[in-house]
């Protein structure tokens, strides 16, 4: 420790003063500032004190030196330009990094004491070397750091590990420490849940101000934050309600504070406890709903049950009962929910309904009593609680709802004694006889004013009781009720059901299925008058089963077809006859197809057909002119007659009936049952007519686009020749073109009068069809494309008429093919577009050495004028 000259002190303020008031009057110069004191700081804390330099001449880059003045001693204590400034009392503490010069910029540094003492209390002085052409302003500056005593301490008031929600929370801790220098305190309480940041809730102070955290603002406004300073430091936080997201870890945290730099708050000191985890109960998890055991009672007694609900902090709670009915299925209707009546939070009763009565006896008690029950009070009951909690701001938000366990009321009664049976009065021998069964109920007593409903039911099986299915019912009205198995057949009158008296019931089906075999029961019950004007199932008797059952026959048909007239040639009369034989099968009609085929496992084909109401309807079978030349008609219970007239060659082959049996049922409708089909009868007389022959000609089979080509289908006539007018043909002519799927398309046809038609064609080519000769039939195709290249071929069906003047059909006849080729015409396709191409090139080129040369003599020439030597003279300087 070195000590100053005496007089020191006085001659530095001195120069002090002076260097001011130059800086005053001048308004230039070296401007040397640190921070405003003095600076309280607390032992034990951190100091940090910051010098600036400004308005200065030289380098950028400034040097400081700190030195500490206390009393009439001062102390070197770093310094940024010498090493060796610092004084052996605080060189310790330079070399541990305790204190320290922190360069900030060229022109600030800090000085930093890491952990303050008592005895570094003093006036810091910051020093620039001069590095000015002139000296003006300040080179040093000063200020007081002023080291108190530690004495804040923070002892936490543990907080309650467990609140219900809707209840008090406090938060409290106690906060002291010593006056000896003008420091302030403030409190924060903050909550951290999980591993995010904590947040801060409520703040107190330094001033006396308080500042809400920023998501409890509201809640403060609320009035759901109320800050409790209870005196001697005691610093308290009240959350009037809890809420389970006030679910966390609170702290509360302590700070010293002293006003700086202007009034600038300065924290010099900061403690932090922690106060406990705690945990919020939802009132869902504490709120119980219970109710008494089932309970019976008889008609006309009263009911009395007691709901009771328990939860914690249930004082603070708003409560709302809600209690309900549901009835027993079956007994008294319907199994809907029924709401007896509704308690709110203030115990008012609303939505009560007959009989009942609600109450809020008080502690979470909610008596129910229904004055003279009956029959249809039965049922399972329940209270369902709606807990609320209010808020500071007098809103209520509904916190849980709770529904008790149902309780089993069941309301007696006396009820009638009688029995049910079953028997049938039609019994059905085959599907499709009707039944009808009978229900009687007998000892039953006088119902006053009850009522009996009736319901049938059908099993199947080893144990009908147990696969019974509801058929239909009459209930305690007398309407109709059908399920979805028997729907149809009840809605159309099939089965149906009466009340013969007043104890008997009738169901009667019209025509049984085999599917309604097995065993019949009815079920009878008793229905009374309810206290609300409806109706109460009471009981219910079944009778005995009664089986019905009939040996179910599989229907048989059989036909047999023989020949009554033969046909010995063509145009003679062909008559077959078909008899059927039918077993297990009630007042049957027949449907009757007559079929052909032209030879064995050939495709069949029909001919006539007769329908169970003895309509006929021609089939596929042959030219339209000779509709009528098939007759089918109906000869006898079970037989049918076919006769074809003009027995044509093509008619030749086998022919049999195919017949279905048909039954009608409870509708009229015809329902199929069983079909066969019948041996085959042939016609097989032997054609002694002319021969005929087909063939084809094509008078060029290569061709180019757009020519024409002729082909000319030739038939030819050997044997017995007949005369010319008793000979026609019908001609077609077919096309297999090898790019169409699809086989061969007709082109065009004529039939035995001459008639030409023509099938529609996507092709720009065209054909027509003419009879050359008698005999020749000519089909020319005219401007010819690439589609119409392909396979031709045509096919004729002769027409002969006899001596009687009848016509018959010949055998269809088939030539050979012929294969047309379209040649690709090569300089027919170019020739055009090389003209074109060339005539372009030409005008382009053309057209190119205009525009040359007027640009080389109109736009692009520029003249130069350069003097011409002479030869001679050239001659000469190169001689020299």
């Amino acid at each position: 420790m070195t000590s100053s000259k005496p007089g020191f002190f006085s001659t530095f303020f001195s120069s002090c003063s002076l260097v001011f008031l130059l800086a005053a009057l001048g308004g230039q110069g070296r401007l040397v500032t640190v921070p405003r004191g003095p600076l309280i700081r607390v032992e034990g804390q951190s100091v940090s004190i910051r010098c600036n330099v400004s308005d200065y001449e030289g380098p950028l880059e400034q040097d400081f030196e700190w030195k500490l003045v206390q009393g009439s001693v001062s102390y070197d204590l770093v310094s940024t330009m010498d090493p060796q400034f610092t004084d052996t009392s605080f060189l310790d503490r330079v070399t541990s990094g305790d204190l320290s010069l922190t360069r900030l910029s060229d022109s600030s540094a800090e000085l930093r004491i890491g952990t303050v003492r008592t005895t570094d209390g003093g006036t810091y002085v910051c020093s620039t070397p001069s590095t000015d052409v002139s000296v003006s302003g300040n080179y040093d500056a000063d200020v007081e750091l002023k080291v108190i005593k530690d004495s804040l301490q923070v002892a936490p008031v543990p907080s309650p590990a467990l609140v219900p929600e809707g209840g008090p929370l406090e938060l409290r801790c106690n906060v002291t420490r010593v006056m000896t220098e003008n420091t302030y305190l403030s409190v924060t309480w903050s909550v951290g849940r999980g591993t995010s940041p904590s947040k801060d809730i409520l703040t107190v102070g330094p001033d006396g101000d308080v500042e809400v955290g920023e998501f409890y603002t509201q809640r403060y406004s609320d009035g759901g934050l109320l800050l409790k300073l209870r005196g001697g430091g005691a610093f308290g936080l009240l959350l009037t309600e809890a809420f389970p997201s006030d679910r966390g870890e609170y702290s509360c945290t302590a700070r010293e504070w002293v006003p700086e730099g202007g009034g600038v708050w300065q924290s010099i000191l900061e403690k932090r406890v922690e106060l406990g985890q705690v945990d919020i109960t939802p009132v869902a998890a504490s709120l119980l709903v219970s109710l008494e055991d089932n309970t019976t009672l008889d008609v006309g007694e009263t009911l009395r049950l007691t709901c009771s609900v328990a939860g914690d902090h249930q004082v603070a709670l708003g409560l709302e009962v809600t209690w309900s009915v549901s009835p027993t299925p079956g007994l008294n209707g319907s199994g809907a929910p029924r709401v007896l009546g509704d308690v709110n939070r203030d115990g008012v009763v609303s939505n009560r309904s007959g009989q009942v009565e609600l109450s809020q006896a008080g502690g979470g008690v909610f008596p129910l009593a229904v004055h003279h029950v009956d029959r249809s009070d039965s049922g399972s009951y329940s209270c369902a609680v709606r807990a609320w909690v209010r808020q500071s701001n007098g809103r209520w938000y509904q916190a849980a709802e709770k529904k008790s366990g149902p309780v089993q009321v069941q309301v007696t009664m006396t009820e009638p004694n009688f029995t049910v049976t079953l028997s049938d009065l039609v019994t059905p021998r085959f599907s499709g006889d009707p039944a009808e069964l009978a229900c009687r109920v007998t000892g039953a007593p006088l119902l006053q004013d009850g009522r009996l409903g009736v319901t049938w039911l059908h099993g199947t099986g080893s144990d009908p009781v147990r696969t019974a299915r509801p058929v239909a019912a009459l209930d305690e009205r007398g309407e109709l009720v059908v399920w979805d198995d028997y729907r149809p057949r009840v809605e159309s009158g099939l089965i149906s059901l009466s009340r013969v008296k007043s104890l008997t019931f009738r169901l009667r089906f019209l025509q049984m299925w085999e599917s309604d075999q097995g065993a019949f029961l009815c079920a009878v019950s008793t229905w009374t008058r309810s206290r609300d004007g409806g109706w109460v199932r009471s009981q219910e008797v079944r009778s005995n089963n009664l089986t019905v059952h009939w040996e179910v026959k599989k229907p048989r048909l059989g036909v047999v077809a023989y020949r009554l007239r033969e046909a010995s040639s063509a145009g003679a009369t062909f008559e077959m006859s078909c008899r059927v034989i039918a077993e297990n099968l009630q007042e049957p009609s027949y449907s009757v197809h007559v079929q052909m085929e032209q030879s064995v496992r050939s495709k069949t084909r029909r001919i006539v057909s007769l329908g169970p109401d003895l309509v006929v309807q021609p089939e596929d079978g042959g030219d339209q002119e000779r509709r009528d030349s098939a007759v089918l008609e109906k000869s006898g219970p079970a037989e049918f007659r076919f006769r074809l007239y003009g027995v044509q060659v093509s008619d030749r082959g086998f022919y049999s009936c195919a017949v279905t049996a048909w039954t009608r049922d409870a509708s009229r409708n015809w329902t199929k049952a069983v079909s066969s089909e019948s041996n085959k009868v042939q016609i097989a007389f032997v054609h002694t007519g002319p021969t005929f022959n087909i063939s084809i000609h094509a008078d060029t089979t290569s061709i180019y686009p757009g020519e024409t080509t002729k082909m000319d289908c030739i038939l030819a006539v050997s044997g017995s020749t007949p005369n010319a007018g008793d000979i026609f043909y019908e001609v077609q002519w077919y096309q297999n073109h090898f790019r169409v799927d699809g086989g061969a398309a007709l082109l065009a046809s004529m039939d035995r009068w001459g008639v030409v038609k023509k099938s529609p064609r996507n092709s720009s080519s065209d054909c027509s069809l003419e009879r050359v000769s008698s005999q020749v039939f000519r089909l020319s195709i005219h401007n010819t494309q690439d589609t119409d290249a392909g396979e031709y071929r045509c096919r004729a069906a002769p027409w002969m008429r006899s001596s009687a003047g009848t016509w018959t059909r010949g055998q269809d006849l088939s030539s050979t093919t012929v294969f047309l080729t379209v040649r690709f015409a090569l300089w027919d396709s170019m020739k055009m577009p090389l003209l074109y191409g060339a005539g372009a090139a030409l005008i382009v080129g053309l057209f190119s050495l205009l525009v040359g040369f007027a640009c080389a003599h109109c736009w692009c020439r520029k003249v130069a004028l350069v003097p011409r030597r002479s030869r001679n003279h050239l001659m000469v300087q190169d001689m020299e």
